[in-house]
């Protein structure tokens, strides 16, 4: 069995390949070509379990991860876990690797397709609310996808915004990155707005002239009472396509506009379907919403490729069970 390492695991990986991997995902999930029960959830005052299993015809293996949003207090990671790899055939397990570093990159990646087909592809800049260890990958995905020219942070906590400034400036040459002193001026500035933050109240303005236009990807709330989207945005908004169909029940930043009767469901596009029928369409002066709730498929068809390129590029480390 391999041993994959969070270093391993960005080494064995590349970034469009990795967007490229969630693109084959939601091809899967149209086709029906998975075998995927519902994520596991297990609450427990603040922490929670999620169990992921998933088969598709090429590869078999569980994420195991647990949240716990108190963490962000003690300097640790808020997600964690591991990834088990299953040999298709035999059911061995083949590899494990970092879950929170999968989880890391691939949700990332699920927010490049979401910019690589709902925003307009002459966008220049980006908005980031929430300055986690998800963000990180959420702005780097998002130049990978489109051409920024400036990105703007937001996060409550000032430090938190500082610190991924000078994380990013490591590795974004170029690109001019600004701390906003407010959401509502990240939004002002931004063509693209990443909501990536564990709210249980929006983190947007409710104001519709603000919204007009922009293109929102939301992958913070995974909860049906959790929001990080005003009433306001579900009113004018254009186009939504979302990553999974239970995401119009897990997610309040859906389940509660559709319950207030702002969103039809049908209305309500999934990306698999959306790649097939609504690709390159043009988004000028439309307001759009990627919502991303996550699922096993993902993580599968992710991790597979990250075993085989390993495997390719002798990365990671043998170990006996």
């Amino acid at each position: 069995m391999i041993y994959l390492n969070g270093e391993d695991i960005i080494k064995s990986i590349t970034l469009d390949e990795c967007m490229d991997a969630v693109e084959d995902a939601y091809r899967m999930y149209d086709n029906n070509e998975y075998n995927m029960p519902d994520r596991l959830q297990v609450e427990n005052d603040d922490l929670t379990s999620l169990y992921m299993p998933c088969f598709t015809k090429a590869s078999f293996g569980t994420k195991i991860l647990t949240v716990a949003p108190n963490n962000a207090k003690l300097n640790k990671p808020v997600i964690d876990g591991v990834m088990l790899v299953n040999d298709i055939n035999t059911g061995e397990v083949v590899c494990m690797m970092d879950g929170k570093t999968l989880t890391a990159i691939r949700t990332g990646a699920v927010g490049g397709v979401g910019v690589r087909h709902t925003t307009r592809k002459d966008v220049k800049s980006v908005g980031l609310i929430g300055t986690g260890v998800q963000g990180f990958y959420q702005i780097i995905y998002t130049c990978k996808a489109r051409n920024i020219e400036s990105v703007y942070l937001y996060n409550r906590t000032k430090e938190k915004a500082i610190s991924l400034k000078k994380e990013l400036e490591k590795r974004l040459k170029g690109i001019n990155i600004h701390i906003a002193q407010s959401s509502r001026e990240l939004v002002k500035n931004s063509e693209i707005i990443i909501t990536a933050t564990t709210s249980y109240k929006p983190v947007i303005e409710d104001d519709k002239e603000l919204l007009k236009g922009k293109h929102i990807i939301a992958i913070g709330s995974y909860k049906p009472d959790m929001r990080e989207l005003p009433d306001s945005l579900l009113e004018i908004v254009d186009t939504v396509v979302i990553d999974t169909d239970f995401a119009k029940q897990e997610s309040g930043d859906l389940c509660i506009p559709i319950q207030k009767g702002l969103i039809k469901s049908d209305e309500i596009k999934n990306m698999g379907a959306f790649l097939k029928e609504y690709n390159n369409i043009d988004f000028t002066e439309k307001t759009t919403l990627y919502k991303s709730v996550g699922m096993g498929l993902f993580d599968m068809v992710v991790a597979n490729k990250i075993y085989k390129n390993s495997i390719e590029k002798k990365i990671g480390q043998h170990i006996e069970l």
